[in-house]
C-alpha cells in the first residue's frame, strides 16, 4: 500500500490530490445534475446529445490553443484561472436553476463555455502534475492516483446526485459542485512550485512545433494514435448501453446503472494496477495488451446475450480504456521535453477525450441504420486493427524511457527567498 501511495510523500501534489478528490465528485454530480434537469425540461435524448456534444467538441477544437498557453504562462496560475471560472459558471447554474429561470439554451450554453475552458484546462493540468514530484521515478505513480482519484468520483459522484436530486432538487448538485470547487482552490493557493517560463514564440509556430516534434517522434506519435482509436472507436459504447439495458435485457435505469458501475470498477481496478507499478519502460507493453483487450471485449460485447458475460465485458471494456490512456499518458510525459510538454499533452487531451463526442455521433449515426451490434462489432474490429498497424513504434519503448529517464526533471522547487 506504501509503493502505491509514493507520490503522495511529495507535498504539492498530497495538496493537489485532497483537492481534486472533493473537486472531481461535484464535477460529475453537476454532470449528472445537468442530463437529468435537461431531460426533465424536455423529455428529449436529442437534448442530451446536443449538451454532450457540446461540452466536449471545444477539447477537440481549441485543446492545441491551451497547450500554447500551458507552455508560455505559468501553469501553476493558469489553473488557477481555469477553476475560478469553471466555478463562476458552476454558479450562474446554480442562481438559474433555484431560481427556475433555467432553460434548455442555458445549458448548452453553460456545457460549451465549461468545455472551452476545460479545452485549456485539461492540457494544462496534465504538464503541471510532473511539477509536483520532485523524482521522475514518482511521476507514474502520480499519474495513476490522479487516474483513481478521477475514476473514484465517476462512481461517487453520480450516486450522490442520484439522492440530492431525489431530495433537494437539481440545484442543491450545482451549488455543492460550487463550493466544492473551493477545495481546490484553496489546496492550489498553498501549491508551492517553480515554473519559469518556456517560449514565447508566436502562436502558429508555437502550433508548428508542436505537431513537428509528434511527427519525428515515433513512440509518441504511435501512443497518440492508438489513444485517439480507442476513444474513437471503443469509448462510444458507454452511450449505446441503454440499449442493452433495456431492448436486449429488458431492464430498467437499476441495470443502466449497474452496467455504468462495472465500467467504472474495471477503470478502478487498472487504475490501481498502475499505481503498483514501478517500472516505466513495461508500459509499452501494458498499453498493448489493455488495447487489444479493449477492443476484443468490444467486439464480444457487442453480441452477448449473457447479462453476467456482458457485466463482466463491461468491466473489461472499463479496464482496457484507463489502462491504455493512463499508461500512454505516462510514458508520453516521460519522453517529452518540459519545453514541449503543454502543446504534446494537449495533443493527448484530444486523443483522449475530444475523439469521443467525435466517435459516439459517428456510431450512433451508423446504428441508425444497421444496428447497435454491427456497429459496436465492426468498431472494434477497426480499432483492432489500428492498434496491430502501430504496434511497430513501441518495439523500441525501453530505450527510449531510458534515455529519458537520464535528463532530470525539471526543477519543482520553489525557490526560498
Amino acid at each position: 500500500m506504501k509503493f502505491m501511495t509514493r507520490a503522495l510523500k511529495h507535498r504539492n501534489f498530497r495538496l493537489y490530490f485532497s483537492g481534486q478528490i472533493v473537486s472531481l465528485i461535484g464535477t460529475w454530480m453537476q454532470q449528472v445534475a445537468m442530463s437529468w434537469l435537461a431531460y426533465r425540461l424536455t423529455g428529449s435524448v436529442w437534448v442530451l446529445g446536443i449538451i454532450g456534444f457540446a461540452s466536449q467538441i471545444p477539447i477537440l477544437l481549441f485543446a492545441p490553443l491551451g497547450g500554447i498557453f500551458s507552455d508560455r504562462f505559468n501553469r501553476h496560475r493558469l489553473i488557477l484561472l481555469t477553476q475560478t471560472l469553471s466555478m463562476v459558471l458552476a454558479l450562474v447554474l446554480t442562481a438559474l436553476t433555484l431560481t427556475k429561470l433555467i432553460q434548455v439554451w442555458h445549458l448548452i450554453t453553460l456545457a460549451a463555455l465549461l468545455g472551452l475552458i476545460n479545452a485549456i484546462d485539461g492540457p494544462t493540468r496534465q504538464s503541471f502534475t510532473v511539477l509536483l514530484v520532485d523524482k521522475r521515478e514518482d511521476l507514474a505513480n502520480a499519474i495513476a492516483i490522479n487516474s483513481f482519484t478521477f475514476n473514484s468520483a465517476r462512481l461517487i459522484g453520480p450516486a450522490m446526485a442520484g439522492l440530492l436530486i431525489g431530495w433537494l432538487g437539481e440545484g442543491a448538485c450545482f451549488l455543492f459542485n460550487s463550493l466544492s470547487y473551493m477545495a481546490v482552490l484553496v489546496a492550489l493557493s498553498k501549491i508551492k512550485v517553480h515554473d519559469p517560463p518556456r517560449h514565447s514564440a508566436p502562436i502558429l509556430q508555437g502550433l508548428k512545433e508542436g505537431f513537428r516534434y509528434v511527427g519525428s517522434s515515433t513512440p509518441i506519435r504511435s501512443l497518440l494514435l492508438i489513444v485517439a482509436a480507442m476513444s474513437l472507436c471503443v469509448a462510444p459504447f458507454v452511450i449505446l448501453l441503454p440499449y442493452y439495458a433495456k431492448e436486449v435485457f429488458h431492464g430498467d435505469a437499476r441495470l443502466l446503472g449497474l452496467l455504468t458501475g462495472c465500467s467504472g470498477v474495471g477503470a478502478l481496478s487498472g487504475a490501481l494496477l498502475l499505481a503498483s507499478r514501478k517500472q516505466v519502460a513495461i508500459l509499452g507493453r501494458y498499453v498493448l495488451f489493455a488495447s487489444c483487450v479493449g477492443a476484443l471485449a468490444l467486439m464480444a460485447f457487442s453480441y452477448s446475450r449473457s447479462l453476467w458475460l456482458t457485466l463482466l465485458l463491461v468491466i473489461l471494456l472499463g479496464f482496457g480504456l484507463i489502462v491504455t490512456a493512463a499508461s500512454s499518458n505516462t510514458l508520453i510525459q516521460t519522453l517529452v521535453p518540459d519545453s514541449l510538454r503543454g502543446r504534446v499533452m494537449s495533443l493527448y487531451t484530444m486523443a483522449f477525450l475530444g475523439m469521443a463526442p467525435l466517435g459516439s455521433l459517428i456510431s450512433g449515426r451508423i446504428a441508425e441504420h444497421v444496428g447497435v451490434p454491427p456497429t459496436l462489432f465492426g468498431a472494434g474490429l477497426l480499432a483492432i486493427t489500428c492498434i496491430a498497424w502501430l504496434r511497430g513504434g513501441l518495439a523500441d519503448m525501453d530505450e527510449h524511457v531510458e534515455q529519458a529517464r537520464a535528463a532530470p526533471l525539471p526543477q519543482t522547487s520553489a525557490p526560498t527567498a
